[in-house]
């Protein structure tokens, strides 16, 4: 089987010549400190062994951009107006730190109005400069999937948070739910609008729908209000890219996302990633629950590889047998910070090849 066939198979639970072998990034740190203690250059070399994916390279974000200001500089920290017109404050010398948001550019129906201008769906910068040499390839000689992945833009609820921010967004769906909505209608029909050519040209083997929409222990909204502002529209969105041909949506959101799950596959959304284990997302027992109705990536604690050898191999043992069901692809559950070493991670890539069977 090729990657994209054996992509396919996994996600359908059929029978497959072996599982899908894919991982998370590492940091750069990480990869700084895996060159010292591995005597290697460039990226780890156990990257170059894992399967093909491809992305469309479709863009959901502004169009154009805003401009990137530095506000001030103190040498330690930067704030600036990011090219969302994001201010924000963030670290020189720490690469995985979440900024200090200080303001969004949305904060009345006057500036919604302004930032959609920037939202047009129609935009020729919305598709790589080659698409058309894309596509020839991809429909003639297809080896890997290929996924339209909205990633930091392409979602509902984290575009209100990303414009107004998670405060403010989480007030207006209670204060002003008739904007609320306004927002999300205007965001599926936006991403249906850019996502057409897409599957009408290619059929990419999945779409990915980014949110982060959860923290350690719970979601950010409540089932009630997905089911009044989301529900709706992923049916939409999930019954539009059906009628392509494509029938794997995921959703991209860490954190505890238990309670929103029933109401994803409910949507037509069917799986879920990156299965954070820190926020109680352990694929062993939500395969349980949720049977062939879910399909997973994630679910590996990257803190076990931080620990060592014992801690990985219960994790392993913890997951490999969902992996070796289908429909799940086992990944760390986030990208590696630089508290792993690289005999550890070594040791980590080594079994988990060994126990897909994988030689």
């Amino acid at each position: 089987m090729n990657d994209r066939e054996r992509f396919v198979a996994t996600m359908h639970y059929e029978p497959v010549d072996r599982p899908v072998l894919w991982e998370w990034g590492a940091w750069r740190e990480t990869k700084q400190r895996w060159r010292r203690e591995g005597g290697f250059e460039g990226d780890p070399p156990e990257y170059q062994e894992c399967d093909h994916r491809e992305g469309a390279g479709v863009r959901f974000d502004l169009f154009p951009p805003f401009e990137r200001r530095v506000i001030e500089d103190d040498g330690r920290t930067i704030t600036y107006v990011n090219e969302k017109g994001q201010l924000l404050r963030d670290f020189h010398d720490v690469e995985q730190s979440m900024p200090e948001f200080i303001e969004h550019p949305v904060k009345n129906r006057a500036d919604w109005e302004r930032i959609k201008e920037r939202m047009d769906p129609g935009s020729p910068e919305r598709y790589p400069a080659d698409w058309e040499e894309r596509v020839r390839r991809w429909n003639t000689d297809r080896t890997a999937p290929v996924d339209v992945y909205g990633s930091r833009d392409g979602g509902l609820f984290s575009q209100i948070r990303e414009v107004m921010g998670a405060e403010e967004a989480l007030l207006l769906m209670a204060d002003d739910p008739a904007f609320a909505h306004d927002i999300m209608e205007y965001r599926t029909d936006f991403m249906m609008r850019v996502m057409k050519r897409a599957l009408r040209e290619v059929r990419p083997e999945w779409i990915i729908f980014w949110e982060d929409m959860a923290y350690k222990t719970a979601s950010l909204i409540s089932p009630a209000m997905f089911r009044e502002f989301m529900l709706p529209r992923y049916k939409r969105l999930a019954q539009f890219a059906q009628s392509f041909g494509v029938d794997v949506a995921f959703v991209d959101t860490d954190g505890y996302v238990d309670e929103l799950i029933p109401l994803f596959l409910k949507a037509g959304i069917r799986g879920i990633y990156p299965m954070e284990v820190n926020a109680g997302m352990d694929v062993a027992r939500l395969r349980r629950k949720y049977g062939r109705d879910l399909l997973m990536t994630g679910g590996i604690d990257k803190r076990a590889l931080a620990t060592g050898p014992e801690a990985i191999e219960a994790e392993l043992a913890r997951c490999i047998p969902v992996a070796l069901e289908g429909g799940y692809i086992p990944m760390v559950d986030h990208s590696l910070p630089p508290d792993i070493s690289y005999a550890n991670f070594q040791y980590y890539w080594r079994r988990k090849k060994e126990l897909l069977g994988i030689v």
